[in-house]
């Protein structure tokens, strides 16, 4: 079985980006990103409603962190320290060798390239140090962005769920992808 161990906590560079720990200093951009009904629209949970929700929201990346149960990064510009997004391994099955990868992005950040950049260094983590052998993404079949990202990346489509997830009073679709560690 695999031994995931995120102390100390993995600092990411890439080109242009810095992905660190996040903090209680990006309690704003949290609440910005989870609040967004445009950031949360494939996302079927909840929006933040306040900064305290976000606050929460920032303790349970601490926590899954912590037990080594998931990692997050904070996406940030080398050259600024703000948080423009979130990318992460979530749902670890150390006994699979096997994570999802999540991301989102505050809006005015789309179309620049910085989730397929964000998403290969995460991958490489992924194999290489935490030495999995797959990563899946699961998406929301109507989420074209992230769908182009996942195949830019090198995933491939495994699955179309029907009506697998119940949420706000009804059933979603998701599709899963997914990447094989080829090393």
């Amino acid at each position: 079985m695999l031994t995931i161990n995120f102390d100390p906590f993995p600092i990411l560079e890439t080109e242009r980006l810095l992905l660190r720990r996040i903090n209680i200093n990006d309690i704003n951009e949290i609440f910005a990103l989870r609040s967004n009904p445009e950031t949360m629209k494939y996302i079927p949970r909840p929006l933040l409603k306040t900064n305290e929700d976000a606050l929460e929201h920032i303790e349970m990346i601490d926590a899954k962190i912590e037990n080594n149960e998931g990692i997050n990064w904070g996406i940030t510009l080398k050259n600024d320290p703000k948080l423009i997004g979130i990318i992460g391994h979530y749902r670890i099955k150390p006994e699979h060798f096997r994570a999802e990868i999540g991301y989102m992005l505050l809006p005015e950040f789309n179309g620049k390239g910085i989730i397929p950049e964000a998403v290969k260094e995460v991958v490489d983590y992924g194999f290489n140090v935490m030495k999995l052998h797959s990563i899946e993404a699961i998406i929301d079949p109507e989420n074209f962005g992230s769908e182009k990202v996942l195949q830019k990346s090198g995933f491939v489509k495994e699955e179309h769920l029907k009506e697998n997830e119940f949420y706000d009073g009804r059933f979603l679709d998701t599709v899963i992808y997914s990447l094989l560690n080829k090393i």
